[in-house]
């Protein structure tokens, strides 16, 4: 463990998303976040790019501050190449540079089929059906 640094109980939920040049953007993450933290967990958020704190950054920095348990939930519908790839390597530069911390990756949440039937029933809930051509 690092000089200074303590070790803290408890997971840590980082949720990860892939972040936008606009700030407004995050603000369902962030709603979402502070409804988590109602119910007593400590959770945090992070972005892939162009939004603070990064990834890598933040994972980082929870080490250092002594957190040994952190899940990353990757809080995206699908799980493209680029987003699979770019929080694998941020996730396994962080375990390299600290090896006493347990760090796990859920999967993103459009592949969990209670997101995605909720999404769906959404959807639904605002869609209304189209008038038939000729009034059927």
């Amino acid at each position: 463990m690092a000089k200074g640094s303590r070790k803290v109980n408890g997971e840590v939920t980082v949720l990860v998303g892939r972040g936008a040049r606009d700030p407004g953007w995050a603000a369902p993450m962030e709603r979402l976040a502070d409804r988590l933290r109602s119910g007593g967990g400590r959770v945090e958020l992070a972005f892939l790019e162009h939004q603070e704190p990064e990834l890598g950054r933040a994972l980082d920095a929870l080490c250092r501050d002594g957190v040994r348990d952190i899940r990353v939930v990757p809080v995206i519908l699908g799980a493209g190449g680029q987003v699979v790839h770019g929080i694998a390597e941020r996730v396994d530069s962080v375990r390299e540079a600290h090896a006493d911390a347990r760090i796990a990756v859920a999967p993103p949440m459009g592949e969990v089929p209670k997101v995605s039937a909720a999404i769906a029933d959404a959807i639904a809930l605002r869609v209304t059906p189209r008038a038939k051509p000729g009034g059927e």
